[in-house]
């Protein structure tokens, strides 16, 4: 089932974030939310993960089992990065599976380490592979690229299309680069436009 987005609002005092905002979600594909600072995005994450409540609206066909990456790490500082990753796994996920997916964004020198002695740039692919990792049937990630030099972007891009086929995926970006290379559905909040990337115009973004 898609996921329906019908005319949501949400207000943080006398703030409008969102203002009667549409939009369809494709079923098991990938989605970037694209726009502007300020103009909801983070906002309508957070909805979908039930962490707020909107105002006004309807939201129907969100899968009940969920991951995420945020815009904090949120990570456990004093757990090393293979034990991050274990507090969301299913039993049934070994731990050669955890260090292998470590390994594949490029932490195989690091996984030991409290994740309080990573860099920030370390911090932030152990959140995407305990994204990918946990038990779910839809991924929110929030800039889940940020800060990340370019081949350590890439790699970690590869990383995050190869082992979330056939899942529902939702990223919010600033880089429209990062939605060409990954492909899938864009939905610009600073225009209300949705289009698939074959035919995305730039003079659209932001």
């Amino acid at each position: 089932m898609d996921i329906v987005i019908s005319e949501i609002s949400k207000s943080y005092g006398e703030k409008i974030v969102l203002d009667g905002f549409s939009t369809v979600i494709p079923k098991n594909k990938m989605t970037f939310i694209m726009g502007p600072s300020g103009c909801g995005k983070t906002t309508l994450i957070n909805i979908l993960m039930g962490l707020i409540q909107k105002d006004k609206g309807i939201v129907s066909g969100v899968p009940s089992h969920k991951s995420a990456v945020f815009q904090e790490d949120r990570l456990c500082e004093s757990f090393n990065a293979i034990s991050n990753v274990r507090l969301v796994c299913d039993s049934k996920v070994k731990t050669d599976e955890i260090i292998l997916h470590l390994k594949k964004t490029g932490l195989q020198d690091n996984i030991l380490k409290p994740v309080k002695e990573l860099s920030g740039g370390m911090k932030r692919r152990v959140a995407v592979v305990r994204a990918v990792l946990a038990k779910s049937d839809i991924i929110l990630m929030d800039e889940p690229f940020k800060g990340l030099d370019d081949n350590t972007k890439e790699k970690t891009m590869q990383y995050v299309a190869e082992n979330t086929k056939n899942k529902t995926v939702i990223i919010v970006t600033h880089d429209i680069d990062e939605a060409r290379s990954l492909g899938g559905k864009i939905i610009n909040m600073g225009s209300l436009d949705s289009v698939p990337y074959n035919n995305y115009d730039p003079s659209i973004d932001g």
